[in-house]
């Protein structure tokens, strides 16, 4: 509101209006100036007009005026009958001018980058709002519709199967694996909508979330899939213990799905003030040099951890293997609060 408020202004000012404001400005303070007599400095009341340049007029703007008003502070004191002006006087006010414009331009920016950072941040979450509803949507879609589908189709090929049994054709062997692969679909759409499904977790369900997701990789991929972590884990966010079962699962699925993992270790613990939740593989290991269009799956674990404020790093776990940690700082008063 204030940036839009300064826009209309600037554009109602014109700018030698501005400057016959300015220039009466420092006028009026350097008539007073003189009248009042170079014993009683009036150095601070030429922020006035220099605060009025800069702000309608920009930077540039206001440090021609840091310049007229030294100009005419210098003139004031003479005519008052000052015996000499000194160089250091006439550089150290102009110095604290120059200086008092360049910090508020400063303050200026910075408020400015902290209103677009946090813009930023809430953009970030709204994004995964949504996106969480569409994979859910997705999810139940696949759930409601396809499988049930593939479940009706199968019924009916159980039936056919029969049929030709009851009458001994030769076709039953082929009603067989058809009866196989439509179960089989239904296997795998089962698959896909689990792993749609984003669980929201409860702030005390990480570890039961982080359990259950070891089990699901081992019976859907034959994987050893374990968790290892410490019972009393102080997350008191729900939000936090999402993204962090997110950043679990697709870490999982990947080290199962493309790593040819045999062993797959899911581990959170406590060191100090930091959490640690860590991901490893006995895979074929994470390449020495990312390519230059990095997957989805690390971009996505990568803005889970920068929605909670955590650090993520991913790498080779010796000659064979890859690990994935999540870190993030634990505070006292709110039970997590996350910082990288």
């Amino acid at each position: 509101m204030i940036a839009n408020r300064r826009r209309f202004l600037r554009f109602t000012l014109s700018r030698k209006g501005l400057v016959v404001v300015c220039l009466l400005l420092v006028g009026t303070v350097g008539y007073i100036d003189y009248a009042t007599g170079y014993e009683r400095p009036m150095l601070l009341f030429y922020l006035l007009p220099i605060s009025v340049a800069t702000w309608f007029g920009g930077l540039v703007f206001g440090l021609a005026f840091v310049i007229t008003s030294v100009i005419v502070w210098m003139v004031s004191d003479l005519a008052a009958g000052i015996p000499a002006l000194r160089f250091w006087n006439i550089a150290t006010a102009s110095v604290s001018y120059a200086l008092f414009e360049l910090d508020r331009r400063v303050n200026e920016r910075t408020a400015a980058l902290q209103r677009e950072v946090a813009e930023r941040e809430r953009l970030d979450r709204e994004i995964a709002q949504v996106a969480d509803r569409e994979r859910r949507r997705l999810g139940q879609d696949l759930h409601d519709t396809l499988g049930q589908h593939l479940t009706g189709t199968a019924l009916a090929a159980q039936v056919l199967k029969e049929k030709l049994a009851v009458k001994s054709a030769p076709e039953v062997p082929e009603a067989e694996k058809l009866v196989d692969y439509i179960e089989q679909g239904i296997e795998l759409t089962r698959n896909l909508a689990r792993g749609f499904f984003s669980l929201e977790l409860e702030p005390e369900g990480l570890i039961v979330g982080l359990q259950g997701l070891a089990e699901d990789i081992t019976e859907r991929f034959r994987v050893d899939c374990v968790f290892d972590g410490q019972e009393l884990v102080p997350v008191h966010n729900s939000a936090v213990a999402t993204q962090l079962y997110r950043i679990a699962q697709e870490a999982a699925m990947n080290s199962a799905k493309h790593a040819g993992a045999g062993r797959i270790a899911i581990r959170l613990a406590m060191d100090g003030s930091e959490l640690t939740l860590s991901i490893i593989d006995d895979g074929i290991g994470f390449p020495d040099k990312l390519p230059s269009s990095q997957g989805l799956g690390l971009r996505l674990m990568r803005h889970g951890a920068a929605l909670i404020g955590a650090s993520f790093e991913i790498r080779r776990n010796g000659e064979r293997g890859t690990i994935a940690t999540c870190k993030l700082s634990i505070a006292s008063d709110n039970g997590l609060n996350c910082s990288q």
